[in-house]
């Protein structure tokens, strides 16, 4: 008779980088699906792009849901620390649903002069008008500090250690969230930028590693119909999968690596009210090719 100890069918199993992809790629896949065979969805979701070809926001909604979907097979079916997971959930969450409230709102409680730019939308509210660009900041830095509260709590130290770590990881999430945003004025540029950022990431362990994963899994899910412009990512999506990317840096368990994904996309971020993303990258061969590459 065997005395060996079976393994409990509710606990925690390690869970590979590879099933974390398919695990969030399959959720973006199915949410996409789900809304493509949804009745009047597409009366709902159509938006024009900058070819003027009609494109679909499921894109975007899928995305979100491939990234909510990674944090919580990292918590519930994952043996990994339960605050990463929860971190990511959170801030996934928060960012997509601000995404989708600015997507389906499309400046229409803005007034006749619509805000453009974190600048913009700051100055509206200095003149005490509420813009969905302020909602978006408030609700996704929200998340970004909860989901970098978890994230110190879980490394520990001092009080003003864990302070200064809280803060310093929800600029990462908030920023990336925004980065990715920004990004999405072409087909597949932000889905691309998402791969970049997340592959090194990779060759670490633990959390970080399991969230780029998902991130990478979510991002190939989009990519096709993304590059083909049947779809698009929207805020929904490039706020949710940004937020994911950003909580996967947060994650990392080496400090300068955190403060300078804080401090690059924060950079970008600011510059980005001045400089064109897109003309900085349609003058650069190495990055025009990569935006160019799997377009139509």
């Amino acid at each position: 008779m065997s005395y060996a100890r079976r393994r409990s069918p509710h606990a925690p199993r390690p869970c590979s980088p590879a099933r974390m992809a398919l695990v969030a790629a399959g959720a973006t896949w199915a949410g996409n699906l789900a809304l493509a065979l949804a009745p009047g969805a597409a009366r709902h979701l159509g938006r024009v792009n900058f070819h003027g070809r009609t494109v679909s926001l499921r894109g975007g909604l899928g995305a979100a849901a491939g990234a909510v979907t990674a944090g919580a097979r990292l918590g519930r079916a994952c043996a990994a620390p339960a605050r990463p997971a929860l971190a990511a959930v959170v801030a996934t969450a928060a960012a997509g649903g601000a995404g989708l409230l600015d997507d389906l709102d499309q400046g229409a409680h803005d007034g006749p002069s619509p805000a453009k730019g974190l600048r913009g939308h700051l100055r509206a509210l200095a003149r005490g008008r509420v813009t969905t660009g302020v909602v978006k900041v408030a609700v996704i830095g929200s998340g970004a500090l909860v989901g970098g509260v978890l994230l110190a709590r879980g490394r520990g130290g001092g009080l003003v250690a864990t302070v200064v770590d809280a803060a310093g990881s929800a600029v990462v999430i908030a920023s990336w969230a925004n980065l990715l945003n920004l990004l999405d004025l072409r087909p597949g540029r932000a889905a691309k930028a998402a791969v970049v950022v997340c592959l090194p990431l990779l060759a670490g362990g633990g959390a970080s590693r399991l969230l780029a994963s998902g991130a990478l899994g979510t991002a190939a899910a989009t990519l096709p119909e993304d590059l083909m412009e049947r779809t698009m990512l929207g805020d929904t999506g490039a706020n949710a999968l940004g937020a994911l990317v950003g909580t996967a840096l947060a994650a990392h368990p080496c400090h300068l690596l955190r403060v300078v994904a804080a401090g690059t996309a924060t950079a970008l971020v600011l510059a980005s009210e001045k400089v064109s993303f897109t003309q900085v990258i349609e003058s650069t061969p190495l990055l025009d090719a990569l935006d160019r590459c799997g377009r139509l």
